[in-house]
């Protein structure tokens, strides 16, 4: 009987280990080098700017036991809704932007050109879960930025013109993070 009990027990646990999605945000390396404990932790936000109501910021971290900083790019959209209003963020690291910046210019320079008669998506995503891209309907091609990876309110519909003025910002960020 004690072994019924084990092998139940065993079996239970891998179903619920295995047998689940894990939706808990994931977080990029800024993130958790400011959620670590025992440490007394500054944040300093440096505006950026803004593409269709999304505040971009760089945040400088500083944690004050230690003197080490780190810093990232911060992405903060607004969604209201009839009964709240909810803040979407998404949180890059340093060395995750010029990735970001070559894919969006690959967008724009060659993936955008022309429109493929089948379905066609094409994204850049990020260790803590944003994501940009692109992709084809109804005959012509659609940008957006997703700001969380489990949220679909968190996405940031953007013409094919914002795409230069996101990666101008994303210039402009890239200075303020060195």
């Amino acid at each position: 009987m004690r072994k019924m009990i084990t092998v139940f027990m065993i079996s239970f646990i891998g179903i619920n280990v295995f047998g689940q999605q894990n939706n808990e945000k994931e977080l990029s390396n800024a993130e958790q080098f400011s959620a670590k404990s025992g440490t007394l932790i500054q944040k300093v936000f440096l505006p950026v700017g803004t593409i269709k109501k999304c505040e971009m910021q760089v945040i400088e971290y500083t944690d004050l036991i230690s003197n080490t900083k780190q810093k990232a790019l911060k992405l903060s959209y607004d969604v209201v809704s009839s009964y709240s209003t909810d803040t979407k963020t998404a949180v890059l690291d340093t060395d995750e932007i010029d990735g970001l910046m070559k894919s969006i210019k690959l967008m724009q320079d060659k993936v955008m050109l022309t429109v493929p008669t089948d379905y066609t998506e094409v994204s850049f995503k990020s260790r803590g879960g944003f994501e940009a891209g692109c992709f084809v309907s109804k005959g012509a091609w659609s940008s957006y930025l997703k700001l969380e990876k489990y949220d679909g309110k968190s996405y940031v519909w953007i013409d094919k013109d914002d795409l230069t003025t996101f990666y101008d910002l994303l210039s402009q960020a890239k200075v303020k993070m060195q």
